[in-house]
């Protein structure tokens, strides 16, 4: 049975940036940004506090959002690795149900670097992909849209005299989301059929620009400073100084190479570019309104993973867990069915986005889907959920010539995180373990504190089942043998 004759069928907009913290947002709490229309989204639907992604970085995370499983089992385990073709995605899924799917901006499901490009997913008929706003795919809808309209600005980024971050905000990559997801809503979508459709914003991802009218509103020495105390590098792993001295395996600037002035300056830029993003999330709700489509549309915010900020010494992704480069924004609205400035504490993962997207198309979940659906969750209700998520780290950003492997559980206030050694890795075993609890920032690490001894055994432990838990024993018995 397809819903595509369904006048109740609800419609979906997946509206997804790009390395946006969980603490990047007015409605967690943060007094120095400004996201007055996510905020207003929250206070209208259901925030969640505590959505964990499944990698800290972009491709696995994103594959598992799109197939609904943990990194280990749809076996995207890296950036530059595609997507192994037995996966069936999400898009198939709501297709087959009668949906109308469509997507702007980033996919980031197969490799893209050096002139790559990815085509569009089983079941998705609109697909405006451009990966991001720099030059190098070869196939880049938003510089085709920027050399039709602004040919001025294309010409100055092109040239290089131009940053391709801070071009004015008529030409930005985030406005040119923006403006495709408008045009979706008023005549681009099939008005008989349902929608699922995915605005994904490139922002705040570094390189750390915006347009001058939203980079001038904050003032770099008035914001906070990153989260840290002196020494703490030395009671972390290994890896966590080499990405301090340099980001991404040594490709980028690390820590220690920023002044104070310059850290200031990338909060205050990446601030602007969520404050940006924000505006034209404003644009889309509004047009959802004008269109009378708000009370039929489950709209869902959130992001890929987050982003060091310079807290802990580091800045960018990479072979990090922190709260801040694996907890994301999650904000959810149907009216009807999700409360209204609902807050949930419990913990939940991204796979169960996958989940709550099928539940409310009324189709059958993915057939290897991980996920438990979100929906009653957002209602207000107290329902039991899982109590615990995982996310992996398999080298899976600019890979280290020994590799670093990860693998983060938390379960109620305590979080562990095995940076795993031999036979893996020629590395050496080391860890981290938080009382969150107590220390809701992860300075402390108690992985080698003699009397959190016997939590760390009871944890790896806890680890270790999860991950056989967590398994793909989709494959049905037919037989004894």
């Amino acid at each position: 049975m397809t819903t595509a004759s369904r006048k109740d069928a609800p419609h979906i907009l997946l509206i997804c940036t790009d390395q946006q913290r969980w603490n990047a947002l007015g409605a967690a709490g943060n007094d120095e940004i400004s996201t007055p229309n996510l905020d207003r989204l929250a206070g209208q639907g259901a925030r969640f506090t505590n959505c964990y992604v499944q990698s800290p970085v972009c491709a696995p995370s994103r594959a598992s959002l799109m197939t609904g499983q943990y990194v280990h089992t749809h076996g995207l385990w890296a950036n530059g690795v595609d997507l192994p073709t037995p996966n069936r995605q999400v898009t198939e899924q709501l297709a087959g149900a009668g949906y109308d799917c469509g997507l702007v901006g980033k996919y980031h499901l197969a490799a893209c670097f050096d002139g790559r490009t990815e085509h569009a997913p089983p079941g998705m008929r609109a697909f405006r992909w451009a990966h991001d706003p720099y030059r190098g795919s070869s196939e880049n809808a938003y510089h085709r849209w920027l050399a039709a309209t602004h040919p001025e600005v294309h010409a100055a980024a092109t040239a290089g005299e131009i940053s391709w971050d801070e071009v004015p905000t008529e030409a930005h990559y985030s406005r040119w989301i923006g403006n495709e997801t408008v045009e979706w809503l008023t005549t681009g979508r099939r008005r008989d059929q349902p929608f699922f459709f995915i605005a994904n914003f490139f922002d705040p991802h570094h390189g750390f620009g915006a347009p001058t009218e939203y980079r001038d509103r904050y003032v770099a020495e008035d914001l906070s400073r990153p989260v840290t105390v002196d020494g703490e590098l030395d009671t972390k792993p290994s890896v966590h100084t080499e990405a301090s001295q340099k980001s991404y395996a040594g490709h980028a600037r690390g820590f220690a190479e920023c002044s104070a002035a310059e850290l200031q300056e990338i909060k205050a830029a990446y601030y602007a570019m969520v404050t940006l993003v924000d505006d034209e999330v404003g644009r889309i709700l509004d047009t959802l309104d004008a269109e009378g489509l708000a009370d039929d549309t489950l709209v869902i915010f959130t992001s890929d993973h987050g982003e060091m900020l310079g807290d802990h010494q580091l800045l960018l992704k990479g072979p990090m867990l922190y709260d801040v480069a694996v907890k994301v924004p999650l904000l959810i609205r149907l009216p009807g069915v999700t409360g209204e400035g609902v807050v949930i504490d419990e913990l939940v993962q991204w796979i169960d986005l996958t989940r709550t997207l099928t539940d409310v198309a009324g189709c059958a979940a993915l057939p290897a889907g991980q996920g438990i659906g979100l929906l009653e969750l957002a209602s207000g209700a107290e329902v039991p959920h899982r109590g615990w998520a995982l996310s992996e780290y398999r080298n899976s950003g600019h890979a280290y010539d020994s590799p670093s492997l990860l693998t983060m559980v938390r379960r109620d206030d305590t979080k562990i995180i095995i940076h795993h050694g031999e036979p893996a890795t020629d590395r050496r075993l080391e860890g981290e373990l938080y009382d969150l609890a107590s220390d809701p920032d992860e300075l402390i690490n108690l992985w080698s504190d003699p009397a959190s001894a016997t939590l760390r055994a009871e944890m790896t432990a806890f680890a270790l089942d999860v991950l056989v838990a967590t398994e793909n024993r989709s494959a049905p018995r037919l037989a004894h043998w």
